[in-house]
């Protein structure tokens, strides 16, 4: 009997052509899910009956009531090798085996330059105009040589957006409860005072921190309100980072230039939610993960992690 595999959020229908799933059709049944499930109870009936189940990051959480409601469940995989809405002491109490793959930080770096760029330099509203018969020259772009860049974090992905803005010619200053002077020198920055420091002598402003107790709802009404109102403020880390009410009244009130957001309080955004239709606002559905790479790497290492599992040597275990 062959063991049933769904793959979740496969949006672009891209997991069976990322890897070579071929190398285990004749133990695996592969079933890719291009559409989320919103709700537990939709999510526990579209998974019955499946043994292994791959997961993209931390789109879909996996709490013990779910686990409970999936009794046929034995590997999940997990794109990433951190994952803060898996429950892992759950998961062993039900049997299920948690493992992980590679993740590139290359990706979000990208992506996080993009969106600095496209606010700048008004990508979206000047090509618009041009494709729709409107103005020819509406904006006037925002220069990059010799502003300042604050980095709301300077680990492995800060410390690369550091670096081109570096090559930009701009000043690049840091923060974050735990930066030393030696590693913001390492990094070729300076090392902000504090945090409110940075916000308000900082032309743009770039969150990559970890989501945690220190981090959530670090930037709240009061510390937006110490932006320039020529500044932009860009996330593509951690959605809760950010005081989302804050923010929204801050562009929709014009108090900072605008924002570049990759990362929202719930995702895939409903119809209807704000963010759809806020001013000043440059917006991306979550691709900071989204890339050739690295979509070889996650399903090519769950191909790994099945024939593992199915060999009884599991590898890259989480749990």
């Amino acid at each position: 009997m062959k063991l049933r595999c769904a793959v979740l959020d496969d949006f672009q229908g891209t997991a069976a052509s990322s890897a070579d799933w071929g190398a285990i059709t004749g133990d695996v049944e592969m079933v890719s899910f291009d559409r989320h499930f919103a709700t537990e109870e939709e999510l526990a009936g579209a998974l019955a009956g499946f043994q292994a189940v791959v997961t993209l990051r931390e789109r879909v959480a996996f709490p013990a009531s779910l686990f409970a409601r999936l009794p046929e469940l034995r590997l999940l995989i997990a794109s990433g090798m951190r994952n803060s809405v898996i429950d892992f002491a759950a998961a062993r109490e039900h049997g299920v085996t948690v493992c992980g793959t590679t993740s590139s930080s290359t990706p979000p770096v990208e992506l996080t330059w993009a969106l600095i760029l496209g606010l700048a330099r008004g990508i979206v509203t000047e090509n618009t105009a041009l494709r729709t018969g409107g103005p020819w020259q509406s904006t006037v772009g925002a220069d990059l040589h010799g502003r300042r860049l604050g980095l709301l974090g300077l680990g492995k992905i800060g410390s690369r957006v550091a670096a081109v803005g570096l090559a930009f010619g701009m000043e690049v200053v840091a923060w974050s409860q735990n930066l030393t002077e030696e590693r913001a020198d390492e990094v070729g920055v300076g090392l902000a005072a504090s945090k409110e420091e940075l916000l308000g002598s900082s032309d743009f402003v770039s969150v990559h921190l970890a989501l945690g107790d220190r981090t959530r709802g670090l930037l709240g009404a009061p510390e937006l309100a110490l932006m320039k109102p020529t500044a932009y403020l860009v996330n593509t880390s951690r959605a809760a980072i950010v005081d989302q009410e804050a923010l929204y009244t801050a562009l929709r009130e014009g108090a900072i230039a605008g924002a570049g957001l990759d990362v929202f309080d719930v995702e895939p955004l409903p119809p209807a939610h704000p963010v759809r239709s806020l001013p000043r606002l440059l917006a991306t559905p979550h691709l900071g993960y989204v890339s050739q790479d690295n979509y070889r790497a996650y399903y090519g290492q769950a191909v790994e992690n099945i024939r593992a599992f199915l060999a009884g040597s599991p590898i890259r275990v989480l749990n």
